[in-house]
């Protein structure tokens, strides 16, 4: 079901077997498929995949209508499988709620027109990857692939089985038990031979069923790479195929059913799947693609049972390959490989008992064997090492250029431009794969790698833009990709994570204290099909940047005293939107902040803009806001540690060069201290921003809150400290614009106020430490 051009290489004629009444199916789609009997001069034709072990799976063409026919094998079958009808069901089900899965046409269960019951749905045009190392892409490329892959995963298992209507279509709790005693007796049925190793499975699973066997989600049943089409130049999913073995059952059967992949006995070929799968460059490990599943349904990462499932997982596929093997032998098998089947069950077999006594962590590991402290996957060490790289040779140099810009356009009409050589840096990093790595879904990197990334683009001013990481637009991209319509996401996030166009955020207002977010007074009304906006903004960054197009306005929607924190929400305002008036632009201890587009104070008017640019719903604005201010503030904190080096380093040039009262200023005792002193406090800030990071990736954002106050109060704190030391020490040039430390205090000093000032997060801080000291007192009497 991919593009033309390779379908040629995946069809051929229909096997002698699968051959059916072609002129029957035509009469058939003519009467009842509404569009086919459209070209009456046309002709049926019809071609077989050849992939696909299971029910046979062909390609209609009538003139330039595609189409795609699923159909039952012939012959005798065993109990239970080839449902035709529930693979149809689903697909409808899943279809209306806009789940990506080809539309679903027809459903025939005469089995009088081509021998068995069938089904019909769309063709999509798009790539599928047989091969799972996707080789002839570049690594990056392949990460997006597999991200999206997982995060599709994620998706499914959030929808809710209510409303989908499919009540009913599995039992739901007990499916792992249910799970083992089906594929036993698939097993038993099919075996051609004695294989030990699959009773002792069989009775290791038995014996070890998860304590929470009664997760009831919707399950594929066999998810992987080559079940799924993507987009044909995109690394976006558009359709998830082969739901054959779909249920109602535990997602942790679907996420370990992906993942058996990266364990596969190197003494098995993986049919039609290359090679192992961890030796290629650009696949997430194993651990990364938990991370991400996680974050997405915002779950801890440590899995219980998590070798049960795999173990599983190797226990149904055995049984499969067994069915498969079976139908050979019987003459109805779907495909000319199915004769390799026979031979790879006692392999897969044993080593699901081997992973049965494996004990895994899934979790990103907190300390490594090493001693190290929150470590780093292995894609994030990787993309430390070339972002470190991209600064060094090519962020770096460029900095004495881009400061001469600004500091010859400070007074002119290109002052809130973007230096050429910026322009060409983003082209750079953008073809280099160093591009949103800020967005765990689509870099593939957890928080904790993208801290210590962070901190090294926190060295330079400017670096976060070159690699599109720059606030506020990675706060709002995180909000249009979280809680945005399909529709948001396709006129604004994507523009904005290719870089074309730019945001600004629209929260604080001048004329009540926005510390207290609920004050907020600007007006969201609804007006028949549109909403209309009223009110004042400041501190709006952003705004000056000529690319700046979107907003993201909080405002208040509801009057209703009956929950202060649900009248609020949060809108889209195209800054072309007659009635929104850019007024002035805020300086911060002097400085415009040029780069980004400064801080404004922005009026909007009688701003008109349709129902649909609402984001989330009515009442949503501060639980979008919590989403968004979790990871921007740990975004700030990242670069800040950076900063913070950076002033260090200026500290300690400064301090060896001069001489005052006869020797070096580090002789003297006061600056070694202060060196010694920012030395420790950057280790400590450092820690605690890990921290934070790695209780976003195991916890998610709303079990971290008490970890991200602390370091958005403690880190701006001690870099203000370690930057004023800086300046003490450069003296008089400390202060000028001969050293970026004055620009360095003004930004950091900003933070203490940004996002939430230090003294609303100690009093949740203190709130949290209370309520914690009172359950440990109330458990000891």
């Amino acid at each position: 079901m991919d593009s033309s051009a390779s379908r040629d290489l995946e069809t051929a004629e229909v096997l002698p077997q699968h051959k059916f009444d072609q002129r029957s199916l035509e009469d058939y789609l003519n009467q009842h498929l509404p569009g086919f009997a459209g070209e009456p001069e046309s002709t049926l034709s019809v071609v077989q995949y050849r992939l696909g072990q299971s029910n046979p799976t062909f390609y209609l063409q009538k003139g330039i209508k595609a189409y795609v026919l699923r159909k039952k094998p012939p012959g005798s079958l065993l109990p239970k499988a080839h449902k035709i009808d529930r693979e149809f069901k689903v697909q409808e089900a899943l279809h209306s709620v806009g789940f990506p899965v080809p539309k679903p046409l027809l459903y025939c269960s005469d089995v009088s027109i081509i021998g068995t019951e069938f089904y019909v749905m769309e063709h999509i045009q798009g790539r599928i990857f047989r091969d799972f190392t996707v080789p002839g892409v570049s690594p990056a490329e392949r990460s997006a692939i597999y991200v999206n892959m997982i995060e599709t995963l994620a998706r499914l298992h959030s929808l809710k089985v209510h409303t989908l209507q499919l009540e009913g279509y599995g039992q739901g709790a007990g499916y792992c038990q249910r799970q083992i005693s089906t594929w036993t007796k698939q097993y038993e049925a099919a075996a051609h031979q004695d294989i030990p190793a699959m009773k002792q499975l069989s009775d290791w699973l038995t014996k070890n069923l998860p304590d929470n066997d009664n997760e009831e989600s919707l399950i594929h049943g066999d998810f992987k790479l080559d079940n799924i089409v993507f987009h044909p130049t995109e690394s976006r999913v558009t359709a998830v195929l082969d739901w054959e073995l779909s249920t109602i059952g535990h997602p942790l059967s679907d996420l370990a059913h992906l993942s058996l992949f990266y364990f596969w006995p190197r003494t098995v070929p993986m049919i039609n799947h290359g090679s192992h799968l961890q030796e290629n460059i650009g696949i997430p490990s194993v651990e990364e693609l938990i991370s991400i599943y996680c974050h997405c349904r915002g779950i801890n990462s440590l899995l219980p049972s998590w070798n049960f499932f795999l173990a599983l997982s190797y226990f149904k596929i055995a049984g499969i390959s067994q069915g498969v093997y079976r139908r050979y032998l019987q003459g109805n098998n779907s495909s000319e490989s199915s004769v390799l089947f026979g031979n790879i069950v006692k392999p897969l077999a044993e080593t699901g008992l081997q992973i049965s006594k494996r004990n895994f962590s899934t979790a990103l590991p907190q300390i490594d064997a090493t001693g190290q402290l929150f470590v780093q996957t292995r894609r994030g060490r990787e993309v430390l090492s070339r972002v470190k790289h991209f600064m060094k040779q090519h962020v770096l140099p460029a900095e004495k250029e881009v400061i001469e810009f600004y500091v010859q356009n400070g007074n002119s009409v290109d002052k809130w431009k973007t230096p050429l050589v910026i322009d060409k840096l983003k082209e750079m990093a953008k073809a280099e794969g160093l591009w949103n790595l800020f967005l765990p879904a689509l870099s593939g990197l957890s928080h904790v790698d993208y801290a210590l990334i962070a901190e090294e683009t926190g060295k330079c001013f400017f670096a976060p833009n070159v690699f599109n990481c720059q606030a506020p637009d990675t706060g709002n991209m995180e909000v249009l990709y979280l809680y945005g319509s399909e529709e948001q996401k396709q006129q604004w996030l994507e523009p904005l994570l290719q870089g074309t166009i730019t945001s600004c955020f629209c929260m604080t207002e001048p004329d009540v204290a926005s510390s207290d977010a609920t004050n907020i007074e600007c007006s969201i009304q609804k007006d028949g099909d549109s909403y209309v906006i009223n009110g004042k903004k400041w501190w709006s960054s952003g705004a000056g940047n000529p690319k700046c197009s979107i907003a993201i306005l909080m405002g208040r929607t509801k009057n209703s005293p009956e929950c202060r924190h649900k009248q609020h929400s949060m809108i889209l305002v195209p800054l072309s939107t007659p009635g929104v008036v850019v007024k002035r632009p805020l300086s911060v201890f002097g400085y415009m902040d040029n780069l980004h587009g400064g801080h404004f104070e922005i009026h909007f008017n009688q701003v008109r803009v349709p129902a649909t640019n609402l984001i989330l719903g009515e009442g949503r604005g501060f639980e979008i806001a919590q989403g968004r201010l979790g990871p921007g503030r740990i975004h700030h904190c990242m670069r800040t540690v950076g900063v913070a080096e950076r002033a260090l380093q200026i500290m300690c040039e400064r301090a060896t060069q001069r001489v005052a009262f006869t020797k070096k200023l580090y002789a003297h005792e006061v600056i070694a201290h202060w060196i010694a002193e920012s030395r420790i406090a950057i280790e400590q800030i450092r820690l605690l921003t890990l921290k934070a990071a790695h209780s976003i990736d195991t916890l998610g954002n709303v079990h971290a809150k008490n970890e991200i106050a602390m370091i958005k109060v403690a880190a701006p704190r001690a870099v203000c400290k370690i930057i004023d030391r800086a300046i003490q020490v450069c003296g008089g040039a400390g202060v000028s614009q001969d050293y970026p430390l004055a620009n360095m205090y003004a930004l950091i000093r900003t933070l203490r106020l940004a996002d939430g000032p230090d003294e609303v997060h100690l009093s949740a801080i203190a709130g949290t430490e209370l309520r914690n000291q009172a359950k440990r007192l109330s458990a000891k009497m």
